[in-house]
């Protein structure tokens, strides 16, 4: 799809479970990727997840910068898609575009040495489960199909969902991650709590979701996880908006015990307000178990 690749790699292998931001930093002046990246590590922390949430806003002229700098910092990056995908769109031009903004934003982490890219899958729009999780299969083939064309090796990584509208609970992410090479969950941990209006916020229920992964995916999703937390706040329908941490109901202290415990490696992005604070926050707590 208009892009060139000049090296081939394997799936990057995560050497630990490392904390970062969503986005650039908060604290980074001038406000770009490249300084977000060396401020990520002026914070200590070790990965940063690139937002292509309304625009894919690395270019492939920038990408071999963008990897430089990471690696020169030992910065591990993901990415963000677009918040404007809808795998199950009865309108043929959004089900395209869709499938194009997951596999554009695939090729250009990629460039950037990334290791995984996530994204909200689909709605329901009123159809049976079933039905939505067969257009949201079909729609993922098509974006491997595409990938494995420029031989792009990056985790694809369908997102729990944080509204009862959307499509996405925890065992639909599993199941799409069983059909496909290259595809495992993104566990948004705050989305599980929001989903079900309070629940998976114990020791027992995070056991329960590592349990799960481990049985269904094997010891594969248990050493590349991509996760999500950050406080939040929720209705009966779910999720209603992101706040920080200790202004909300999440049981992060325990959740990271689970982390340990479970000896997790991979990443754990932050989509706080306080970006930073709460990924610190994370980090600390984690290398205090």
């Amino acid at each position: 799809m208009g892009l060139s690749f000049n090296y081939r790699r394997k799936m990057i292998k995560p050497d630990k479970l490392r904390f970062g931001t969503s986005g650039i930093p908060l604290s980074t002046n001038p406000h770009d990727t490249i300084n977000g990246i060396n401020q990520v590590r002026n914070l200590n922390l070790d990965a940063m997840e690139l937002e292509f949430v309304r625009s894919i806003n690395v270019s492939k002229e920038k990408a071999p910068l963008v990897k430089e700098t990471a690696k020169k910092n030992d910065i591990l990056l993901t990415a963000h898609s677009s918040y404007y995908i809808n795998l199950n769109s009865k309108d043929k031009k959004i089900w395209h575009a869709s499938i194009s903004r997951i596999v554009q934003s695939a090729k250009i982490t990629y460039l950037c040495n990334g290791y995984s890219v996530c994204f909200h899958p689909a709605y329901y729009m009123k159809d049976n489960p079933e039905d939505a999780y067969n257009k949201v299969k079909e729609a993922l083939n098509l974006v491997l199909k595409e990938l494995k064309k420029d031989d792009v090796k990056i985790w694809i990584r369908p997102e729990t969902a944080g509204k009862i509208s959307q499509f996405g609970n925890i065992n639909e992410v599993i199941n799409l991650s069983l059909e496909f090479e290259n595809v495992l969950p993104c566990i948004d941990f705050s989305h599980l709590h929001s989903y079900s209006n309070g629940k998976y916020n114990t020791k027992e229920e995070f056991r329960e979701v590592l349990t799960l992964m481990e049985k269904k995916l094997g010891k594969t999703a248990l050493n590349n996880v991509h996760f999500h937390c950050q406080g939040i706040n929720y209705s009966e329908k779910g999720e209603r908006n992101h706040i920080n941490l200790k202004e909300s109901d999440m049981n992060y202290k325990d959740l990271v015990k689970v982390w340990k415990e479970f000896k997790v490696k991979g990443i754990v992005v932050c989509e706080s307000p306080n970006v930073e604070k709460d990924a610190i926050l994370l980090k600390e707590a984690y290398n205090k178990v």
